[in-house]
């Protein structure tokens, strides 16, 4: 079966990490099989989300603006046009660094499940 959605329908929500989120694609809200799900993500300037963990691995692919991710003990710089890999289980957090709205796409396998997201 053929999907399409428009991102300007779809209602946002502000997640346990305290990003604003966009459920673009997810097994649990559409007629669809998948693996994973994909979630449309925007961080404020000068803001920052919580540092959690997933269970599933994450994949970042950011659209416009620019920040820092913290991946365990690592420190990151992205970019609009950067893609970057989150392992299951791993510490993690989103800074924007910059003066326009980070915004990225999330790509979580398995789907992203909130009850397996870890606030610390």
């Amino acid at each position: 079966m053929t999907l399409k959605k428009s991102l300007k329908n779809i209602p946002s929500f502000i997640a346990g990490d305290k990003t604003l989120l966009k459920e673009v694609l997810h097994p649990k809200n559409d007629a669809v099989t998948l693996p994973y799900s994909l979630a449309y993500a925007t961080i404020a300037p000068r803001e920052q989300s919580l540092s959690h963990a997933l269970k599933s691995s994450e994949v970042y692919f950011i659209l416009e603006g620019s920040g820092t991710i913290h991946i365990g003990n690592k420190t990151y710089k992205m970019e609009k046009g950067d893609t970057i890999h989150v392992p299951a289980a791993e510490s993690q957090y989103v800074m924007n660094t910059g003066s326009i709205p980070l915004e990225f796409l999330c790509i979580v396998a398995p789907a992203w499940n909130e009850q397996e997201e870890v606030i610390f």
